[in-house]
């Protein structure tokens, strides 16, 4: 079942506000969909992604996906922890497993995303 504190994206990621910054992730369908994630290629600090933009990828023992930024802004933190621990995707796609934080260029953007109902009416 997805969080309904975030909004997401057709492509299974999320985004949820956080001060002046947009906390991105994939949700726990889509990690399910993956399987055991054994990379994550992340953006770049200082990169400026606009909105539906590939923005990494997740690779698991299935498959390996590119991840879209779904609002458009500066990347200003990654999750350092997949690096050497890409599981914590799955273990907890919706916290720990964040993937990046973006400062939006324009928070209106959100508003182009799915609520949680429609999300998981899409599933």
């Amino acid at each position: 079942m997805s969080q309904d504190d975030r909004k997401y994206a057709k492509s299974h990621e999320w985004a949820k506000p956080d001060g002046d910054v947009v906390v991105v992730g994939i949700s726990d369908h889509a990690q399910q969909e993956l399987g055991d994630i054994t990379f994550v290629e992340l953006p770049t600090v200082g990169q400026v992604m606009e909105a539906g933009a590939e923005c990494g990828v997740v690779e698991s023992v299935k498959a390996a996906s590119d991840l879209f930024a779904p609002i458009g802004g500066e990347v200003v933190a990654v999750n350092d922890a997949l690096e050497d621990t890409p599981e914590l995707i799955n273990q907890d796609a919706w916290e720990a497993g964040w993937i990046l934080k973006l400062k939006p260029s324009d928070l209106g953007q959100m508003d182009a995303l799915m609520s949680v109902a429609d999300y998981d009416a899409t599933l």
